[in-house]
């Protein structure tokens, strides 16, 4: 008998940056996933754009590893770069003593927001053989040439398919291009592959002297080494898109001969108040800077909320919605889990029948749309309504196999997996990231009962106002009031 997740798995379409089309996803090799996504340069901490390309990636990498794929999903390291030489200067710092320390913050934050650690993660210092091996080709190829500085450039004149990705012409480029030619280029959109050494910095010994890789041929030798000369997706942030992307292509296939990536994946940016992130306007935020505030899991609720080729706007009160429909998502599981008297436990069984309702029918075809995880997040809170309406007429059955049905789901966007009280109570600061705990609202409900008996119904009304004012839902019955967060 084929399974829903067996049929879906054929039904997968994904956006394609290069065609600027969604596609069915046809893999190279049936039920496997080649997967590359550049990584980041660790000469900082992570911020929260780089908390967006990992959340995204992780999100694709469940989804098509839940239709049955075997995804090999790599992530690249850049622990030799510009940047990182200027900040390990700036610190008096030893350059891999500089790169350690931001891979291993690195590896915490994206831990911290609930990702998978890919299946590798190459560093460019461990791939310098492979990048000459490359470089040597395209020199000998005429599609690179060294230059009279000792720096070896790659010849965009020499791709006929160059811009195909950014869909940008070379001739419009170099017609309206600010950028000013070095004597030692021939074209002033050549890039460079092979820096010459420069007093004080890493070098390593080549056929064009001592020197260190460009940035652009970094990813080409890395991910041809781990995945081939051509791979299923490619992915990475907008802005990457051009050049860097751009210029991989054509290193890659001017140096194999082969298609490259068959599908090319972009996240989209974040703009924080309306506003691109930066440093010089002073809206740059760490991952860490975000989780000293928020909870990781809301961090990436708030990721997964929209698409991940949309752009997104940060800020506290997106942060702060974001947290609130999350906190109602676990309060719809606390209402079955409170009427069945125990807690909602996910097996492999469990995962695999949510699929045939219906509720798992427009889970998978809103995965299937290019990874929608707004839309399926959508599906999450349809059943939290039907769970709400099930407590209210306190049928205990239909509220928990819906509450199954609902934490079986966000399994795979890896939300909601945390015991129900541990999220509700949990605590940043010395105050709960919910505004009142469960304990406090019992509390206020208890003494506005009290004033009620006392007849103090100005302080009754004064209680049930600062609840509402806070989110929190009253119902009042012969039996009682019961709460739950609007």
């Amino acid at each position: 008998m084929t399974t829903p997740l067996a049929t879906a798995m054929s039904q997968l379409s994904i956006y394609d940056s290069l065609t600027g089309r969604k596609q069915i996803f046809t893999p190279l090799t049936e039920g496997h996933v080649g997967m590359y996504v550049c990584g980041m340069t660790v000469y900082d901490y992570c911020h929260i754009g780089h908390a967006r390309v990992m959340v995204a990636f992780d999100m694709a990498v469940r989804w098509m590893t839940q239709l049955g794929y075997q995804v090999n999903y790599v992530r690249n390291i850049t622990d030799i770069d510009d940047k990182i030489i200027t900040r390990a200067a700036e610190n008096g710092e030893n350059i891999g003593a500089l790169t350690e320390r931001f891979i291993i913050a690195m590896h915490e934050d994206a831990a911290a927001l609930g990702c998978l650690t890919p299946n590798a993660e190459p560093s460019a210092t461990d791939h310098i053989d492979e990048m000459q091996n490359m470089i040597g080709t395209l020199v000998k190829g005429d599609y690179a040439y060294a230059a009279d500085n000792g720096d070896v450039y790659y010849a965009v004149d020499s791709f006929a398919d160059y811009g195909k990705l950014s869909k940008r012409n070379l001739d419009d480029m170099q017609a309206g291009s600010r950028v000013e030619i070095e004597n030692v280029k021939r074209n002033p959109f050549d890039f460079v592959l092979w820096k010459a050494a420069k007093p004080n910095e890493p070098q390593w010994a080549s056929p064009w002297g001592q020197g260190r890789p460009g940035w652009h041929i970094e990813c080409s030798a890395m991910s041809t080494k781990c995945l081939g000369n051509t791979f299923d997706i490619h992915g990475g942030g907008h802005d990457l898109q051009f050049p860097h992307h751009e210029n991989e292509i054509a290193q890659s296939e001017a140096s194999t001969g082969c298609e490259y990536a068959r599908n090319w994946m972009h996240v989209g940016f974040i703009n924080v108040d309306g506003e691109k992130m930066s440093k010089s306007l002073g809206n740059f935020f760490t991952i860490r800077d975000v989780m000293a505030q928020y909870l990781p899991e809301t961090v990436r609720f708030f990721l997964l909320s929209s698409h991940y080729r949309s752009q997104v706007n940060f800020s506290d009160s997106a942060l702060d919605e974001a947290h609130n429909s999350l906190s109602r998502l676990y309060h719809a599981l606390k209402s079955a889990e409170q009427l069945q008297g125990q807690t909602i436990s996910v097996t492999d069984e469990l995962t695999s029948e949510v699929y045939n309702t219906t509720a798992g029918q427009e889970f998978i075809a809103a995965m299937n749309d290019d990874f929608n995880s707004s839309s399926a997040i959508s599906v999450l809170f349809g059943l939290a309504r039907d769970i709400n309406k099930a407590a209210k007429a306190e049928d205990a059955a239909q509220a928990w196999q819906l509450a199954q049905q609902l934490k079986a789901l966000a399994q795979v966007l890896n939300i909601l997996q945390q015991p129900v009280q541990q999220f509700l109570q949990a605590v940043i600061g010395d105050a709960p990231v919910d505004g009142f705990s469960d304990a406090d609202i019992d509390a206020l409900i208890l003494e506005r009962a009290d004033a009620k008996t006392n007849k103090n119904f100005a302080r009754a009304d004064e209680i049930r106002e600062q609840l509402i004012d806070s989110g929190i839902e009253l119902e009042d019955s012969r039996t009682g009031t019961t709460w739950r967060r609007s």
